[in-house]
């Protein structure tokens, strides 16, 4: 087993399925040739138990065993509750 699993900060997108959050992480790559950085985003399936990560929230999210064909994710906390206008 590995000590140091991978942790991302992301912003749920996605709250519809039960105990299921779908967060969105931006990464920054530099181009190979041209030296820029880019913003990329991917999207995490991510293992939420209590239901508790609403859409726009900011959460941290840790790797883990397979839990279903795509939640490979568990939420750890929610780092920022989304603004309700």
């Amino acid at each position: 087993m590995r000590k140091n699993k991978k942790k991302f900060v992301g912003i749920v997108v996605s709250d519809k399925m039960d105990k299921t959050v779908v967060v969105k992480v931006e990464i920054n790559k530099m181009h190979p040739k041209y030296k820029k950085v880019i913003k990329t985003y991917r999207k995490f399936y991510a293992h939420d138990e209590k239901n508790e990560a609403g859409e726009g929230d900011k959460v941290l999210i840790m790797e883990s065993r397979p839990l279903s064909k795509l939640k490979r994710w568990v939420v750890l906390k929610v780092l920022e509750k989304a603004q309700k206008v």
